[in-house]
């Protein structure tokens, strides 16, 4: 019993000296990402300066609601606010509140607001404009609430979960969209990442295992089928990242910065995808361990059939969601297809719904695709063990 526990405890320092060699990777590529852009220009918006303000007092409200944006206020208002953060904090000056029926920051006495500064050629600060409310606090509890409920519900596994997670999180922002950023082939560059996050996600979450050797590669697999499939279906629909609703901005920003646009539709669908496939591999791989668990001698054709029967459940269910987050996120253009009134022939050729087409369908072939995948891994790398049977009258 002590020496089982004694090869536990080692097998847990290895993953936790893993884990720490791979936060170490992270953090040396992330900080020579950030040197590099140390000496470059900065743009008009990181010229702006920003800040929380209290509005102490509204000096004149004009505001009235409208009929036409279900009883928004529209108008402008004069507020004298208080700033509270930044270098002008203690500030007390007055700023002109336009509301309009999207720019619409109806303020109130304590309202916490984000402002924009400028100074004149005194040096004294002055309100630019009123963007936006201070959700900060707001956005904050509701992840703590998240993060609180994670852990609570999983306890351990929640807490790598959660670990997982930021680390996901900071592949992509302090990694992926710098690369990307300096001309990086997106697609690549994804790859690198999808293979990052899940290897480190489901370390976290499993440790060193078959179970997770097995999820890892039908993870890997299964995105990689996805975004093969867009990439092909992209190309014979003459779609790419230049018929996404950024590609204009991105095109002006291209010139400073040598952005590979063409390649950004089918990265964002192997990011986009990563949680759904790894969802399906880890189920498929985690009740296959136990079944090779609960019966060592279960022979691989057996333990390849469980796998796919388990995987036809999750699959079902894993693509309607992965479809229908891509119809949630383009619900406002199905809307604007339908009060317009345009013919079928132009909704499915236009570049909107055809790209929201191939990010749900390819993601959906991928993780159907997990399922075999998964399954015939599990069952080579989880091969039926031979009991040790006494003989007989001994």
């Amino acid at each position: 019993m002590r020496k089982s526990d004694s090869t536990g405890n080692k097998l847990r320092l290895y993953e936790i000296l893993a884990s720490a060699l791979i936060f170490a990777i992270l953090i040396a590529w992330a900080l020579a990402l950030g040197l590099s852009a140390g000496d470059r220009e900065l743009t008009a918006a990181q010229k702006r300066q920003y800040a929380v303000a209290k509005v102490t007092d509204v000096l004149a409200d004009n505001a009235s609601p409208d009929t036409w944006t279900e009883g928004r206020r529209i108008g402008q208002q004069l507020l004298e606010i208080e700033v509270l953060t930044g270098v002008f904090k203690g500030e007390v000056l007055e700023a002109t509140n336009f509301l309009s029926a999207y720019a619409n920051v109806d303020a109130k006495l304590g309202s916490k607001v984000i402002v924009r500064l400028d100074t004149d050629e005194a040096g004294e600060p002055y309100v630019v404009s009123v963007p936006a409310y201070n959700r900060a606090p707001i956005l904050l509890g509701l992840a703590l609430i998240f993060a609180a409920l994670l852990v609570i519900i999983g306890r351990k596994k929640g807490i790598m979960a959660l670990i997982g997670l930021i680390y996901t999180l900071a592949c992509i922002w302090f990694i992926q969209v710098p690369m990307i950023l300096r001309g990086a082939e997106p697609i690549f560059v994804s790859i690198v990442i999808v293979a990052l996050t899940t290897a480190a996600s489901l370390l976290f979450l499993t440790g060193l295992s078959r179970k997770t050797l097995c999820a890892v590669l039908g993870c890997v697999c299964g995105v990689g089928v996805a975004g093969v499939f867009a990439a092909v279906s992209g190309s014979i629909s003459q779609l790419n990242g230049f018929n996404l609703p950024e590609a204009e901005d991105l095109v002006l920003r291209a010139t400073q910065d040598t952005i590979r646009i063409s390649g950004l539709l089918v990265s964002g669908i192997l990011v986009a995808s990563l949680g759904a496939v790894m969802d399906v591999a880890m189920s498929i791989s985690s009740s296959c361990w136990e079944l090779r668990r609960l019966n060592p001698g279960l022979p691989k054709a057996a333990l390849f059939r469980s796998g796919m029967n388990i995987g036809r459940d999750a699959m079902g269910t894993m693509a309607n969601t992965l479809i229908l987050a891509f119809a949630g996120a383009s619900l406002n253009t199905l809307l604007l297809f339908r009060i317009y009134g345009y013919p079928m022939i132009q909704i499915f050729n236009s570049d909107a719904m055809a790209v929201e087409l191939i990010r749900g369908i390819a993601g959906s072939i991928g993780i159907i695709l997990t399922v075999p995948l998964v399954a015939a891994l599990s069952s080579a790398l989880m091969p039926p063990v031979k009991l040790k049977t006494g003989k007989s009258g001994k």
